[in-house]
Order: C-alpha cells, then sequence, then structure tokens
C-alpha cells in the first residue's frame, strides 16, 4: 500500500509544514497549490496516494470544484479526502463533499497523524 499523502493547500508555510509533520510520522507528502495541480498530479501518478488533505479556499481551482472532478473520475474517486479549513464553519461548508473527516487549521499533530494511520 502507498504511504504517500497528496496536501492540497495554497499557503505554502502551511504546505511545508504538513509535509514536514507527515514525513517526520513515516509517510511520504506530495504538496500542490490548488485543486487543478491535484488533478494533473493525479493524472500523472503511477501509484495513487493513500490520502488527500484539502484546503476548500484556493485560487485557480477551489476545494468543492477538486472534489466535484475527483468523484467524476473512477480511477482517483475512491481516494480518501480529509478536508482542512480555516473556515469557522468548515463542518457546514464540508457537507456533501463525502470527506472522511474534517480539520479546521492549524490541525494538532495528534489530530493529523491519527487521520493519517486510520487511512493510510
Amino acid at each position: 500500500m502507498n504511504h504517500e499523502v497528496l496536501i492540497v493547500e495554497d499557503d505554502a508555510d502551511i504546505r511545508v509544514a504538513l509535509e514536514e509533520i507527515i514525513e517526520d510520522h513515516g509517510f511520504r507528502a506530495v504538496g500542490v497549490r490548488h485543486g487543478k495541480e491535484a488533478l494533473d498530479f493525479l493524472a500523472r501518478a503511477v501509484e495513487l496516494p493513500c490520502l488527500i488533505l484539502l484546503d476548500l479556499m484556493m485560487p485557480v481551482m477551489d476545494g468543492a470544484t477538486f472534489r466535484d472532478a475527483q468523484l467524476q473520475d473512477a480511477r482517483i474517486a475512491s481516494i480518501p479526502v480529509v478536508v482542512l479549513s480555516a473556515y469557522q464553519d468548515v463542518d457546514r461548508r464540508s457537507v456533501g463533499l463525502g470527506a472522511v473527516s474534517v480539520l479546521g487549521k492549524p490541525p494538532s499533530v495528534s489530530e493529523l497523524v491519527n487521520v493519517l494511520r486510520t487511512h493510510c
């Protein structure tokens, strides 16, 4: 099983911090800046990630638009998604996305590691 996590996050500092935490806990991490880059990465991937950490508010392609496109592609539709957002009402905004979990920003290391261990 692949232990790679795809981080879809436009804030470079947050993306790098998540990559470091994930790698410090024995997983591989790949970061992209928005949903379009995520779709491009997944289209080229030989081995699919075990999990996608998905921000909701991003330029070019936001999280909800990415998730719609992901669910329409049979090859990548089953990759679990964890919504990661600074929205105060992130639970309400995540309804209908089919996320396996929702984490507020910044997530605690233990929250993040628990999600990784559950889905990877």
